[in-house]
């Protein structure tokens, strides 16, 4: 396998995103080496962990010219960087962090004065014409005018991914805009203050705009955002995947006729009206997660679809019986391609969870939220789930406070035997005994399961298991 070629190599490298797995591969052989290095340091800012900051920041500044180095003069923490680099590691990154290139100098040099040089030599080395970027991330504005350097414009002109706060500087706003019309990717922080104008011309200019992700963390700036929402009617053809974490103040998201992904509402229980949304109609979605969202626009909106619907998340949010049994049937009215499904059932709507059981026949995974205020007859629960689902369905997670009795357990266990072994994941507050499910995992009843106390769950995203 040491012998295969580049392409091969490059490939099977490309489908690798953990850090640690392609280090290893470093120590292969030559071919290896040189293959595997630019794709470490293609985003050399992601999962960095803070004990190896500034070995970073010193192959950082080993590429700096002579004269940059002269300008910084000396430091303890860069003794060690006028080493040659073996590779021009630099030359590899297509990812542009300015604000973890700030944090990184500030949390690492304590003379001002001395952080202040760093800084500017090293944003010369990053943008210049030798370089080439298709992410950029910037949400603080910097002494330091980037938009200044020689070769930005072109250093930026291939980026497609732009993560950026709506108060950044009018001159680095113009340099963007000017550079950057190949954006697919956008997302925007929009500030209490100061927001600025210029994106609208930032958006305009785009040639074809996928995704956008907009967060807002109030209410305030009504002007700003309704303008800048409708700037973005003009990619209406092309947006397929819309995210944004307050109420819009415009129906500009009824434009997106060929919207795939619908992300909505922020994990904050800040419980507004979102009927701004009803009675829009997404015939591509496909795709639907909330958070703080009320249940009855969530309703409408799936009622809505044109039956593509695969996956629908939908965090804790209080609501009463009835709103929870008409969600329950709008989904298996509407969704009978459904794959992947959280949401809360309440115990009086169990037999719902039944109907859309035997109606979604393609679910693949189910998240179920358990409400506290419920008493959950969890025996109930475990006989729908092992006599109605189909065989498609072998994925679970459970969170609630409360956990089943053993007894329970067992029983579920027991009528699952002879089907695909599941995979288990409870998460709740409650202990409890880990030795039944061991058990029926040692006879191949249960494939995998993960258990977490709910403020500690572990990093898995809701549909992910293991």
């Amino acid at each position: 396998m040491s012998n295969l070629n580049r392409d091969v190599l490059y490939s099977i490298f490309e489908q690798l995103h953990d850090k640690r797995t392609l280090s290893s591969c470093l120590l292969v052989n030559k071919a290896w080496c040189v293959t595997v290095i630019p794709n470490l340091w293609r985003n050399p800012w992601k999962s960095l962990k803070k004990e190896n900051e500034k070995l970073l920041l010193n192959v950082i500044f080993s590429h700096l010219s002579e004269v940059s180095k002269n300008n910084v003069g000396e430091h303890n923490l860069l003794t060690n960087s006028y080493q040659r680099p073996s590779f021009d590691y630099m030359s590899y990154c297509r990812h542009l962090n300015l604000d973890e290139i700030q944090r990184i100098i500030n949390e690492n040099i304590e003379d001002k004065d001395k952080s202040l040089k760093i800084q500017n030599e090293i944003l010369n080395l990053f943008i210049n014409e030798n370089m080439k970027y298709t992410h950029f991330y910037m949400h603080q504005n910097f002494d330091h005018q980037i938009n200044l350097n020689h070769g930005a414009e072109r250093c930026l002109s291939g980026v497609e991914f732009l993560s950026c706060s709506t108060s950044i500087d009018d001159n680095i706003l113009t340099k963007l805009t000017e550079a950057c019309k190949s954006i697919k990717e956008l997302k925007l922080f929009i500030e209490l203050e100061k927001n600025n104008h210029g994106f609208v011309k930032l958006i305009e200019v785009q040639r074809r705009l996928f995704n956008i992700d907009i967060a807002r963390h109030s209410y305030e700036n009504e002007t700003f955002c309704k303008i800048l929402e409708n700037s973005l009617i003009k990619h209406s053809s092309t947006v397929q995947h819309c995210k944004i974490t307050r109420r819009p103040s415009t129906k500009f998201l009824s434009s997106f006729v060929n919207l795939k992904k619908l992300e909505l509402g922020c994990n904050k229980q800040i419980i507004t009206s979102w009927n701004c949304l009803d009675n829009l109609t997404f015939p591509s979605l496909k795709i639907l997660k909330s958070s703080s969202v009320p249940i009855e626009t969530l309703t409408s909106i799936i009622k809505n679809t044109n039956g593509l619907l695969s996956e629908i998340k939908i965090d804790y949010i209080s609501h009463d019986e009835i709103s929870n049994r008409n969600l329950i049937q709008a989904i298996y009215q509407n969704c009978q391609n459904i794959k992947y499904l959280k949401l809360l059932i309440r115990n009086r709507n169990i037999l719902e969870l039944e109907t859309l059981l035997i109606n979604c026949q393609h679910l693949n995974g189910l998240f179920i939220i358990v409400n506290d205020y419920d008493k959950r007859d969890w025996d109930k629960l475990f006989e729908i789930l092992t006599k109605s689902s189909s065989t498609n369905l072998f994925k679970f997670k459970f969170y609630s406070h409360g956990l089943p009795r053993l007894e329970s357990l067992k029983y579920f266990f027991d009528r699952w035997r002879g089907r695909q072994p599941m995979l288990l994941q409870i998460i709740s507050d409650k202990i409890i005994d880990l030795k039944i499910i061991e058990r029926y995992k040692a006879e191949g009843i249960v494939e995998r399961y993960d258990y977490a106390y709910w403020w500690r769950k572990r990093n898995f995203d809701d549909f992910e298991w293991f």
